[in-house]
């Protein structure tokens, strides 16, 4: 059994690598925009099938922005951003928990730590979310966002203060802070959703290899739940995050 905690490289195209779990977030994209042709091709007045299955969750997730905003102008602003992370993250998330991913591939020799050679197993398919790049761009997606909401909302020179300013000492050490914060939510946010994606991968394949056939029922059920939950938080959270963004220093 082999375990590895970066992404493998499958291919190159003109010198680019091509890594496992870039190829899910381009399966990813696909199944998304299939599903979204279908869902839309015929929109009837009286919704039925698979597009009264998008505009429930649709609607669902509206409410729930709608429910932390509480302003509906707002509601609209951060609904498609909230909206494309949450759909992401869970498809992403459950596309991971499908037949081939880890266990279609090719086997590639390696060298060990002192010169000896042995085959390990490389999977054509894996969690994009497993991919510490994937989930840092997505927490990188969600901070700059908040940033450019905050900016908009307040402006640039008014935002700012609530890094740079120069009013007392004590502002300006906790604007030092708020910017580390900026940075750790980064951090966060991308090791977070890496973890707890990346843990359930390893913890299937121990138990496949283990107990291949009956036992690992009930922990695919467990990591569909997770997946689910991971997505609602990182979405709850950026949704939070540009709440307060937009509010912030409005008492001054």
């Amino acid at each position: 059994m082999h375990v590895s905690i970066t992404p493998e490289i499958i291919t190159h195209i003109f010198g680019i690598p091509v890594t496992n779990t870039l190829v899910a977030s381009l399966i990813t994209t696909v199944v998304l925009v299939i599903i979204i042709y279908f869902a839309t091709k015929k929109m009837n007045e009286v919704p039925r099938g698979l597009q009264n299955l998008f505009e429930m969750i649709i609607e669902s997730l509206f409410n729930m922005v709608n429910d932390v905003t509480g302003n509906k102008k707002q509601s609209y602003q951060f609904f498609p951003i909230i909206a494309t992370l949450f759909i992401f993250i869970i498809v992403s998330n459950w596309l991971g928990l499908f037949p081939g991913f880890g266990s279609i591939g090719f086997y590639e020799t390696i060298k060990g730590v002192h010169g000896e050679e042995h085959a390990v197993f490389v999977s054509f398919f894996r969690s994009a979310n497993s991919d510490l790049n994937t989930t840092l761009a997505l927490a990188m997606i969600s901070v700059m966002a908040a940033q450019i909401f905050g900016i908009l909302a307040l402006g640039v020179f008014k935002y700012g203060k609530k890094f740079i300013n120069f009013s007392s000492p004590i502002t300006f050490f906790v604007g030092i802070l708020e910017l580390i914060g900026e940075l750790a939510k980064m951090i966060s946010f991308s090791f977070r959703l890496f973890g707890n994606v990346f843990a359930g991968e390893v913890l299937l394949v121990v138990i496949m290899t283990l107990a291949p056939f009956v036992a690992p029922l009930p922990f695919f059920g467990l990591e569909l739940f997770v997946g689910f939950i991971q997505a609602l938080v990182f979405a709850m959270l950026t949704l939070v995050f540009l709440k307060v963004a937009v509010t912030a220093h409005e008492e001054h």
